[in-house]
């Protein structure tokens, strides 16, 4: 159920390819005041209500969008298609309420969010005192799109521990039989995650503490040994054709996220550790050295 808010924000981004005339005139329709142009949706609401759906927004027109209320929500759409995700691998990061993953079409859209039953205190670290308006900035958040097509899952990972997080603050957040759930595959790096997954983690209030405790068992990444060059390479003529031909009629750009998929796939499958503690065990540890400190 919709809660009342006094503010909501709204934003979408095309990245893989821009919006026509036509479809620009498509969704003005949804909103008069919206900022529009042919990559990109922006509006905010302090009264009204948006009249668009963001789930059909994003498998029809966009690639990403974030979403902000000012009574604790947050979401967060990722769409790929789905040459580009490796589903068997994905599957393990889904959380009820946190982390969801959906077939559309020829995509898979991601729902990555976070939300509260009591709506928060002013959130001072959201708003740029020196620009005004929100600190988030999708198009840097995006950017773990790219990562996710090319195999790495940390984006997921942390996004995961953020879902099970809120149970340190909220006791229903949870049936009480996930506290003995294994964590999904630990992927390489998480003690020096990129710029836009920690953008990502602050987004969805992932706890500092918590991510330290998740990244001890998480090995070093290391530099693909397979290229996108190389990963050409061992096609056949004739995949390079159907691959070239894609190019040619506007595809160029999913083209581009398959090829990172395969050249990096192989590699970062030898690296990853399965998961082997609970999700109980991970917000224990993280509880004691909180009250250590």
């Amino acid at each position: 159920m919709r809660k009342v808010s006094t503010y909501e924000y709204y934003e979408f981004l095309a990245l893989d390819r821009p919006l026509s005339a036509d479809e620009q005139a498509q969704v003005r329709e949804l909103s008069t005041r919206a900022e529009i142009t042919a990559t990109s949706f922006t509006n905010e609401y302090h009264w009204g209500e948006f009249k668009g759906n963001p789930y059909r927004m994003v498998a029809r027109y966009y690639d990403a969008h974030l979403y902000y209320a000012d009574w604790g929500a947050r979401e967060l759409l990722l769409k790929l298609p789905r040459r580009a995700v490796d589903v068997e691998s994905i599957e393990p990061f889904q959380a009820d309420d946190g982390v969801g993953i959906t077939s559309s079409g020829k995509h898979f859209i991601f729902e990555l969010s976070y939300s509260t039953e009591e709506p928060p205190d002013y959130e001072e670290d959201v708003w740029d005192q020196d620009e005004g308006g929100l600190r988030f900035d999708l198009s840097e958040i995006a950017g773990v799109r790219q990562e996710i097509a090319e195999g790495d899952y940390r984006a997921l990972y942390l996004a995961w521990l953020a879902a099970y997080g809120r149970w340190e603050i909220e006791e229903d957040a949870f049936p009480a039989d996930d506290e003995d759930r294994l964590e999904p595959p630990v992927p390489p790096g998480l003690k020096s995650i990129t710029v836009p997954q920690r953008a990502l983690a602050d987004f969805l209030k992932l706890d500092q503490t918590l991510l330290e405790v998740a990244a001890e068992a998480s090995p070093n990444r290391t530099a693909p040994r397979t290229t996108v060059a190389e990963a050409v390479t061992v096609l056949s003529d004739k995949q390079k054709e159907r691959l070239l031909l894609r190019v040619v009629e506007g595809d160029g750009e999913k083209v581009r996220l398959e090829l990172l998929r395969k050249s990096r796939a192989a590699d970062e499958s030898e690296h990853v550790a399965s998961g082997e503690r609970t999700v109980g065990e991970l917000l224990d540890t993280a509880a004691e050295r909180r009250q250590a400190e």
